[in-house]
C-alpha cells in the first residue's frame, strides 16, 4: 500500500495545480475581491478530500458595522470543514487566511497572479502568504484519504477572510461564532523551515493628524505649517524609540526581542494642498509592535501620553486615533502538542527544530487567547512576502504537506 509520503511526492503536480488555481483568484484586501469565488473553490476541494465542508456568509448587518462604507459591496465568507475519525478523542484545527495584499511594480513573470513555476519556485501574490499552506494541507488530506490512512485525531479546517486587515470577520468570527471545538490548533504561518512559531508580536496602529493654519505661500509667517510641525514631532519620537527598546523578551530560541515603532507607513497632506499654500493639515501613521511580555493597554496609554507631551514640546496641535490592533501571544512550548510538531518537522526536514516568536502578527492569538488551547504556527513560508515577486519553494510546499500528514498520523493528543 502506498504511504502518504509517497503519495505526496507523486502528486506534487496536483499540489502546484491547487496553488496555481488559488493564486489565480486575486483575493486582494482591501477591498476584499473575489472572496465568493475562492471560498467556493476551497469548499469543493475540502469536500473532495473527504471532509464535510460549509461556507458561512457574514451577515450584511455585521459586515456594514465592521467595515468602511467603500467595502460594503464586498461580501465576506469563511469556510469550515470537519472530519470525524472513529475512536478519536481529540480534535486538531488547521487555519489559514485566503486574502492577500495589493500588488505593485513589475513582476518577473508579468502577471502577479500567474502562479508561474521556474526552477523549483512558484511565483505570485499569495504563494507564500498564505495560499501555499492551503495547497499543502489539501494535499496532505488528499494523501490520507487516497491511501486509506486514518488520522489519529478528528480534523477541523478553517479558511478565513481579512487577516491582512484585522481578522475581525475572519479568524475572530470563526473562533467566536462558528461551531468548532478544537483541542489543538495550527495557524499555518509564522513558522517555517526548522522554526515552529509559539507566539508573535502584537500591533497597535495609530494615525496622528497635525493641525496647522493655512496661509498664502508668499506670507508663511501668517500661517502655521502643519508639515513642519509634523517633522518636529517625528524627530521627537526618536527618544520614544530608545525608551521602549529598553524592554526586552528572550525567546525560546535565544533571540532578544524589543518593541519597535515604524512611522509614516502612510503619510499625507490635508485637503486644499497647493505649492503656494501653507499646509493646514498633515498626518502620519504609527505601527507600534507590542511584545508578548508587554501589557497591550499600557503600551497604548504610554504612546498616547508621549505623543501629547511631544506635541506640547513642539508647539503642535494634534489628534490621535487608533486604526486597529492585534494582540500578541506566547506559549511556552512544553505541551506534548509542541513536542509532537517538533518531531514531525524533524522527521521530514531531518534537521533540529527551534521554537520561534514571530515579529509579525498572525491569527495564533485568536485560538490561543479566545479558546485557550495549545496553538502553534507552521507553514511552507516563502520569500518577498508582501513584495514584488512573492514566491515559495516547491520543496518547502511538499515538506509542509508531509509534515501535516505526519502529525495527523502520529499524534493523538
Amino acid at each position: 500500500m502506498e504511504t502518504p509520503t509517497a503519495f505526496i511526492d507523486r502528486n506534487t503536480p496536483a499540489l502546484l495545480g491547487r496553488l496555481k488555481r488559488l493564486v489565480g483568484i486575486p483575493t486582494v484586501n482591501p477591498p476584499g475581491e473575489n472572496y465568493e469565488v475562492v471560498t467556493g473553490y476551497l469548499t469543493r476541494e475540502l469536500t473532495k478530500v473527504g471532509l464535510s465542508a460549509r461556507r458561512y456568509t457574514i451577515p450584511s448587518a455585521v459586515l456594514r458595522k465592521a467595515l468602511p462604507a467603500e467595502q460594503h459591496a464586498f461580501p465576506r465568507y469563511n469556510v469550515v470543514a470537519k472530519l470525524k475519525v472513529p475512536g478519536a478523542r481529540k480534535t486538531i484545527h488547521f487555519n489559514a487566511h485566503y486574502d492577500v495584499v495589493p500588488v505593485s511594480g513589475t513582476w518577473r513573470h508579468g502577471d502577479p497572479f500567474s502562479g508561474a513555476i521556474e526552477r523549483g519556485v512558484i511565483y505570485g501574490r499569495g504563494t507564500a502568504d498564505m495560499k501555499g499552506s492551503m495547497a499543502s494541507l489539501l494535499t496532505a488530506l488528499d494523501a490520507l484519504q487516497s491511501t486509506g490512512t486514518a488520522p489519529k485525531m478528528n480534523v477541523e479546517v478553517s479558511f478565513t477572510a481579512d487577516e491582512e486587515t484585522d481578522s475581525y470577520l475572519g479568524a475572530r468570527w470563526v473562533v467566536d461564532e462558528a461551531p468548532i471545538r478544537p483541542d489543538y490548533a495550527i495557524v499555518m504561518e509564522g513558522g517555517e523551515g526548522e522554526e515552529i512559531c509559539c507566539g508573535h508580536n502584537g500591533t497597535l496602529w495609530m494615525e496622528v493628524t497635525v493641525h496647522g493654519k493655512a496661509a498664502h505661500g508668499s506670507t508663511p509667517e501668517k500661517g502655521v505649517n502643519a508639515l513642519e510641525k509634523m517633522a518636529a514631532l517625528v524627530l521627537d519620537l526618536e527618544a520614544y524609540k530608545k525608551k521602549i527598546a529598553r524592554t526586552t523578551f528572550l525567546t525560546p530560541e535565544g533571540v532578544t526581542m524589543r518593541p519597535t515603532i515604524n512611522l509614516g507607513g502612510v503619510f499625507a497632506a490635508g485637503p486644499g494642498g497647493k505649492i503656494n499654500t501653507v499646509p493646514a493639515q498633515a498626518s502620519f501613521s504609527i505601527d507600534r509592535r507590542v511584545l508578548a511580555v508587554e501589557d497591550h493597554a499600557k503600551a497604548e496609554r504610554d504612546l498616547r501620553a508621549y505623543l501629547a507631551a511631544a506635541a506640547r514640546r513642539t508647539g503642535s496641535k494634534i489628534t490621535v486615533s487608533k486604526v486597529s490592533e492585534n494582540f500578541s501571544c506566547f506559549s511556552k512550548p512544553t505541551d506534548p502538542f509542541f513536542k509532537a510538531m517538533a518531531a514531525s518537522v524533524g522527521r521530514v526536514r531531518r534537521k533540529p527544530t527551534v521554537f520561534h516568536v514571530s515579529t509579525g502578527f498572525n491569527d495564533v492569538h485568536y485560538f490561543s487567547h479566545h479558546l485557550k488551547i495549545p496553538t502553534l504556527g507552521y507553514g511552507p513560508g516563502g520569500l518577498d512576502i508582501h513584495a514584488i515577486d512573492e514566491r515559495a519553494e516547491v520543496a518547502d510546499l511538499v515538506s509542509a504537506a508531509k509534515i501535516y500528514a505526519d502529525l495527523l498520523t502520529t499524534f493523538e493528543g
